[in-house]
């Protein structure tokens, strides 16, 4: 995003050369970093594997913000917390479109717009997902009341 009257090239945001991330940016490498880890991690090892350039709060308060949109969850692991990725990536996204659709007063319309912008491969997996959806034992119920 370009501020009017700032030079991208100059001044804010290029502080010794570094480039200023743009919004989401630092949030998608903290979940990756989360994804490469060999189990649950700290902060300080976020940190380090992020680069350490950033400060411990601004990693916190990036794992805060996964947290509350439950991109990644924590326990405590003696005085501090432990934090691990809630989910891969297909996971996160498919959880992603699953709130834009809750939002949404016309569900049926919003599927409908979806699946006829499907290309007929794309419409092909999803019919076989279904069908494999369906066919697996305890087809039916959901988890969530729908």
């Amino acid at each position: 995003m370009e501020l009017a009257g700032v030079d991208p090239g100059h001044g804010e945001g290029d502080e010794g050369g570094r480039r200023r991330r743009g919004q989401g940016e630092l949030a998608t490498e903290v979940l990756s970093v989360l994804h490469r880890a060999p189990g649950p991690v700290t902060a300080s090892w976020v940190q380090e594997q992020v680069g350490g350039e950033l400060a411990y709060t601004t990693v916190m308060t990036i794992l805060s913000r996964l947290l509350a949109k439950q991109a990644v969850v924590r326990s405590r692991a003696g005085r501090a917390y432990v934090w691990s990725a809630a989910a891969d990536a297909a996971g996160l996204t498919a959880r992603r479109m699953r709130r834009m659709l809750d939002t949404e007063p016309d569900r049926d319309a919003v599927l409908a717009s979806f699946v006829t912008a499907l290309t007929p491969e794309d419409e092909q997996l999803l019919r076989s997902l279904l069908n494999a959806a369906e066919a697996a034992p305890g087809a039916g119920g959901r988890d969530d009341g729908r």
